[in-house]
């Protein structure tokens, strides 16, 4: 399948509340539309992930978080603009817009920008941010390739988007952005 082909495969999919594997800037992901909760609970099954963890949302821009944003007191929006787009991930306050499989055991929701082409490509063609979570079972190291994306999940996945990886050597750093408090560096 050629990568427009599979990159139109996958927005379907997403639309059809299905889960996806596709690159990021340091690892492939597995994704899927935040507000299906039967989605939502389709990828932690595939993951074999412990629902308390949450998940992190990932966008294409800032904008696109605008409904997860509200409320939020100005000031506390500078980080997140002088960070994104970039491997930063921020723990958000949530607003009550987000789902309860995607915050898990936790009162925020983990937001990031990214400025890999291709998930901005993604995101804007699916319309908002999608779950973004390394593609692995729990335990297991995040795949680096679509082949060890297809060797780890078979045919469990809706789509693989071709692509490649954004050249980062390790996953973005995680802050919590009331305290600053880094929490994976």
């Amino acid at each position: 399948m050629s990568q427009a082909a599979s990159f139109a495969h996958a927005v379907a999919a997403l639309r059809a509340g299905g889960v996806i594997a596709y690159p990021t800037e340091a690892v492939w992901g597995l994704g899927c539309d935040p507000d299906n909760d039967e989605a939502v609970a389709h990828l932690l099954r595939l993951k074999q992930r412990d629902p308390a963890k949450g998940l992190i949302l990932i966008a294409g821009s800032i904008t696109q978080f605008g409904p997860w944003l509200e409320g939020l007191p100005l000031e506390l929006h500078a980080p997140l603009a002088a960070s994104w787009p970039g491997p930063n991930t921020w723990l958000v306050p949530d607003n009550g817009r987000t789902h309860a499989l995607v915050r898990g055991a936790h009162d925020s929701v983990a937001l990031r920008v990214s400025d890999h082409p291709g998930v901005i490509a993604l995101c804007e063609a699916f319309g908002g941010p999608i779950v973004s979570t390394s593609a692995n079972r729990a335990g297991e190291p995040p795949a680096l390739s679509a082949e060890a994306v297809r060797a780890a999940f078979g045919d469990e996945l809706d789509a693989v988007v071709e692509g490649e990886l954004g050249g980062l050597e390790r996953p973005s750093t995680i802050r919590d952005l009331i305290s600053g408090r880094v929490l994976r560096g």
